[in-house]
């Protein structure tokens, strides 16, 4: 499952990625030259943009602007005075070149997952290995069989465009580093030394940044070199090894299809390499910043019309839950800065999510319909509400997710009011990323992507505050706000509209109107017929629609999409459409159709993660499903266990191992010959566990006894710690193909690309 590149690498976005949360390499190169790019997650620039024109803005003068029909100053303050500035922004920390000598040249680059360890070799059989250590905030190189030259240490060349000095530059003997003074006194230093030895040369690298670091920069960065080049690297690479070992050790997956299976794996990396506690979590780019000579694509910023929400959405089944609470702790210790944002911005009590926002929670403008659209805390508010699911940590619950979500939930509260229906609506709506950022974007309240995630938000809290007990009255006041939202609008075919004023009427990359299906299940295929025929219309109209606006994103999350309502064929192919086309040499999801083979018009491609993690969720919802078809209610319960609900008919054999149901629970399975023939399910706390009878009419063997037969599930009512397994004959030969099965190792793609946004 390794990425394995032949040189050369020309690019920093196609390099091999390297991180331990905090800091961030790429590693690339050709010729006699390596580079290693180098980034720390928490180098920002936070200055306001120029005037800050934000500070003076707030919701109700843009809801002016908007009845006005002034778009045009709303996009004057909010884009180009705001957004468009260069600073607020994530900045890069600098690149790391190694020169060899003359005639030598890199033949090839690989990751070797298990280690997080990058290689390159060289044609006369030298090699250089990096990682980026997982217990100590520093990289170390080791370079061996060829004869190394030269180093050198560069400054981002995009600092410039931002009014820094120049950095300072030093050396002493075989040390070279330089301290870049930043924004508002702050300063970063990058440092470099090596030792030589009788076969081989060890560099350490360390990027420190005020004030994480405290103001003494450089002396720190000296310090974790000179420790780590002390520890050597076979014995400071072990302890790295160790703490990968129990990384991979937490959950396990294996498929038939490996281009899916390695792409999984690549994707569960990223969370291990670029999310870890104690660190911030992952912005648009993680921790690989764009260095050469360009400010990172969309400020490297935290976007939460579905960047953030998508990106996080990969962890949960793999049981990855310190490196998912990595986002969840680092958006409740913003909360200070949301309760600001809802006081100054919306003049609303609780706390507001900017839709895109800073490192330290600040708005930054861009496209006004999102970006400051308070329901986007809604959506962030089910990561809450998830990892609470998935853990049954009451701690969290009681602690950090009820008091987070109620608080975005008080303010959405308090700016809705009735309209002439009496159905609560909010002052302005949108559905993002609907006619960008033009006047017609704005749409009449409420959306129908507001009403799933206003709905979403209010059942999760109406379903946490009654699971903790306490004040009897809450639980009953979430509903009653979930059932004034009204119902979704839809046209006289019953397809959901953008707006009760609005069909959806083009292709389009976000899907808004197919929210309350994936990822919140307000609609399920548990649900009534008219529910179940209800998805099958809205999905069938989204692939009318067509895919000519669709990101590579889009493509993941119609697959887990597909998938939550049991259609594994579909949902292999926007897989392996998302795979073939939308993903760069190195592994990182693009926005842009790389083949320019009718996948979609865009051509654009900036990396951004969370096509990755989505693919992993995809991944997820055709192995193993748990989700509670009825949110918020009363008798709501743990979701029953799906073992292989959507699982393609080429995908003749599988396994998992240790993945995650919500509820606490852990589930391994076997498929053989298209049929699940082995599964196990421990608990974690008592109580009632439900398994859905998919096994087409075989007849389990259970391994104890007590279980009964209620409806499709079976059922067991288990003390904690307790398992149960079952095995199940496994079919004498691969069924025949159905109708409609994915065959293809390289997809089609559709024969028209469908309705254009802006024809």
């Amino acid at each position: 499952m390794n990425l394995e590149l032949t040189a050369p690498i020309t690019r920093w976005d196609e390099a091999i990625p390297l991180g331990n949360g905090l800091l961030g390499g790429l590693l690339w190169g050709e010729g006699n030259t390596l580079r290693l790019s180098l980034d720390r997650g928490d180098l920002w620039d936070e200055r306001p943009a120029p005037g800050n024109p934000l500070g003076q803005f707030t919701y109700f003068r843009m809801a002016e602007l908007v009845a006005q029909k002034n778009n045009a100053a709303i996009t004057e303050i909010v884009d180009r005075r705001g957004y468009d500035q260069p600073h607020p922004t994530k900045i890069p920390a600098g690149r790391l070149e190694l020169e060899f000598a003359p005639g030598t040249q890199v033949a090839s680059f690989a990751l070797d997952l298990a280690t997080a360890t990058g290689r390159a070799t060289f044609g006369g059989g030298g090699r250089t290995e990096v990682f980026f250590s997982a217990v100590q905030p520093v990289a170390l190189i080791r370079i061996s069989g060829t004869v190394f030259k030269a180093l050198r240490l560069l400054t981002p060349a995009s600092i410039g465009r931002l009014g820094f000095p120049a950095a300072e530059h030093g050396a002493d003997g075989p040390a070279h580093w330089f301290v870049q003074p930043t924004a508002e006194g702050h300063r970063i230093c990058l440092y470099a030394s090596m030792r030589q030895m009788a076969d081989s040369a060890l560099l350490a690298v360390a990027v420190t940044f005020t004030p994480a670091d405290g103001v003494h920069v450089l002396g720190v960065a000296r310090a974790r070199v000179e420790a780590a080049l002390a520890a050597g690297y076979v014995g400071a690479h072990k302890l790295h090894a160790e703490w990968w070992r129990g990384f991979w050790a937490k959950s396990a997956v294996s498929l038939p299809d490996e281009d899916v299976l390695r792409h999984y794996q690549f994707g569960q990396y990223l969370y291990g390499s670029a999310s870890r506690p104690g660190s911030p979590p992952m912005p648009l780019q993680g921790v690989w910043t764009e260095e050469d000579g360009e400010l990172p694509p969309w400020k490297g910023d935290y976007h939460h019309d579905f960047n953030t929400e998508m990106t996080y959405l990969g962890y949960q089944a793999a049981g990855r839950f310190d490196e998912g609470r990595t986002f969840l702790d680092f958006m409740h210790a913003r909360l200070p800065a949301f309760r600001q944002f809802a006081r100054k911005f919306f003049e609303a009590p609780g706390a507001a999510v900017p839709g895109v926002m800073s490192l330290a929670g600040q708005p930054l403008g861009g496209w006004a319909q999102y970006s400051l659209s308070p329901v986007n805390g809604a959506w962030v508010g089910h990561l809450f509400y998830l990892h609470w699911r998935f853990t049954r940590d009451d701690k969290f619950l009681r602690e950090v997710a009820l008091p987070w979500c109620r608080e975005v939930g008080e303010c959405l509260a308090a700016l809705m009011g009735p309209d002439t229906r009496g159905v609560l609506v909010l002052p302005l709506s949108s559905s993002p990323e609907a006619w960008n950022c033009d006047q017609r974007a704005w749409v009449a309240p409420n959306s129908s992507y507001d009403i799933a995630c206003l709905r979403m938000l209010f059942l999760a809290l109406q379903e946490m505050s009654d699971y903790l007990g306490g004040d009897e009255d809450e639980p009953a006041r979430w509903q009653r706000l979930a059932v004034a939202l009204g119902p979704l609008p839809v046209t006289d075919r019953g397809v959901i509209k953008l707006a009760a004023n609005e069909e959806l009427a083009f292709s389009h990359r976000h899907f808004s109107t197919l929210m309350g299906i994936y990822p919140f299940n307000l609609l399920t295929i548990d649900g009534p017929e008219a529910e179940r025929a209800m998805i099958r219309r809205n999905v069938a109209e989204v692939d009318r629609l067509g895919v000519r606006e669709w990101n590579g994103w889009s493509y993941g999350w119609m697959a887990a999409l597909r998938a939550r309502i049991g259609e594994p064929e579909p949902a292999l192919w926007h897989l392996k459409s998302y795979l073939h086309a939308f993903v760069s040499r190195n592994g990182f999801h693009v926005n842009g159709d790389l083949t320019r083979s009718g996948f979609s018009a865009l051509y654009r491609t900036p990396f951004t993660l969370e096509g990755n993690l989505l693919a992993c969720a995809a991944v997820h919802e055709m192995l193993l499903q748990s989700w509670s078809a009825a949110p918020g209610s009363a008798g709501w319960g743990w979701g029953p266990i799906r073992v292989f609900p959507a699982m393609p008919w080429s995908w003749h054999d599988a396994a998992f191992a240790d993945l995650a149901a919500d509820g606490g629970r852990r589930v391994s399975a076997r498929r053989e010959n298209n049929a699940t023939t082995w599964l196990r399910i421990t608990v974690t706390h008592a109580g009632e566990l439900r398994i859905r009878d998919n096994f087409g009419g075989r007849e389990p063997q259970w391994s104890r006894s007590g279980g009964k037969k209620i409806g499709a599930d079976f059922v067991f009512n288990l003390k904690a710690g307790e398992v149960v397994e079952a095995t199940l004959p496994k079919p004498a030969a691969v069924p025949p193909a159905p109708a409609g099965a994915f065959l293809d190792e390289v997809p089609a793609p559709p024969p028209d690309l469908g309705v254009a946004m802006y024809p």
